[in-house]
């Protein structure tokens, strides 16, 4: 997945059979054939697949979520891995849906067709990725496929879950997660009042060269979900974006003090150094950076990808963000 390569340089980054829980008589009964309109075109879904791919940034977590087993996923390619080459939530899903050797493409250098095809899909689900036009019409040729709704790597967890459910004929199911969602978001942040009123803002700094950084935008759902944690996004990043709709913007160093209305930094990479960023004379200057209100993510963590969060990760991580980011402005 190119794009969470591309992160991780900036400082971040069997064949089975689709299977499903019963579900009540309030499920969702979307009529096909159906069309969805998206950034590289229209999809049509003939029929109620069954047989279901998902390729790119954890957007096989949504119809694990729903309790649909995927024939076939993406290997994860950033944050900790386990022996299957999936991130920990999405391998425990896999378990409890008794699938216990998952088809994952090893696709982190670029999209594996013969493998997709391998696992005869009847849909591909890609609402967050970067897949360009031509990955598409390859893509389309094996199934049809579901890519983001307006720009690559702007797809919000909210969005990608809908998306990603809505050819499934799981929309309403996947709204039903959504809140339920967003209900343990607001219990598990009403536990951490410290946070309350705190701006905060998504950072790649590389130690190896601090001459520029880079802030993540709310385009990019890193920044996104601070804002879902109750922070608010500081008036200097907006300054610095002028407008922007990236999901990232690079920063030169010398403008690091304009960042004087940051409360908390987020960041990946290690507690030691810390040092390091507060010794540069530009970089230092930052007041979060001095004071130490730093969260740094270990890129081996399971946080280290749920950061980038999916309807999945959130529950799976969300204490440990949240009590990392209090233990960071304590």
């Amino acid at each position: 997945m190119k794009k969470v390569l591309t992160s991780a340089l900036l400082g971040a980054l069997v064949l089975t059979g689709c299977t499903s829980s019963p579900t009540s008589s309030k499920a969702s009964t979307d009529a096909y054939p159906m069309t969805i309109t998206h950034a590289l075109g229209k999809t049509v879904i003939k029929n109620k697949p069954q047989r279901v791919a998902a390729v790119g940034w954890e957007n096989g977590d949504t119809p694990l979520a729903l309790n649909i087993a995927p024939v076939g996923i993406s290997r994860s390619n950033y944050g900790k891995e386990t022996k299957h080459h999936l991130h920990s939530w999405a391998d425990e899903a896999f378990k409890k849906l008794k699938v216990n050797k998952p088809n994952v493409y090893d696709d982190t250098d670029g999209f594996d067709y013969e493998a997709i095809a391998d696992s005869h899909p009847d849909v591909i689900l890609a609402a967050y990725s970067g897949m360009s036009k031509e990955d598409y019409q390859k893509l389309s040729k094996i199934a049809p496929v579901i890519p983001y709704k307006t720009k690559a790597w702007s797809t919000s967890w909210r969005a990608q879950t809908i998306e990603n459910a809505t050819p499934l004929g799981k929309k309403k199911e996947a709204q039903a997660l959504i809140k339920k969602t967003e209900a343990l978001i607001a219990k598990k942040t009403a536990q951490y009042p410290k946070l309350k009123n705190k701006t905060a803002a998504f950072l790649s700094l590389s130690t190896a060269n601090l001459s520029s950084f880079y802030i993540y935008l709310n385009n990019d759902p890193r920044a996104a979900y601070l804002k879902d944690l109750g922070f608010t996004t500081p008036k200097s990043i907006h300054k610095l974006a002028n407008g922007s709709k990236d999901f990232s913007i690079t920063v030169s160093s010398e403008k690091a003090n304009q960042l004087s209305d940051v409360d908390l930094i987020v960041t990946y990479g290690k507690k030691s150094d810390l040092k390091a960023l507060q010794k540069d004379a530009l970089i230092g200057q930052i007041p979060a950076i001095k004071a130490g209100h730093v969260v740094f993510i270990e890129p081996s963590s399971d946080l280290a990808a749920g950061a980038t969060p999916s309807i999945l990760s959130i529950p799976y991580n969300l204490d440990h963000y949240l009590k990392a980011m209090n233990k960071a402005l304590s």
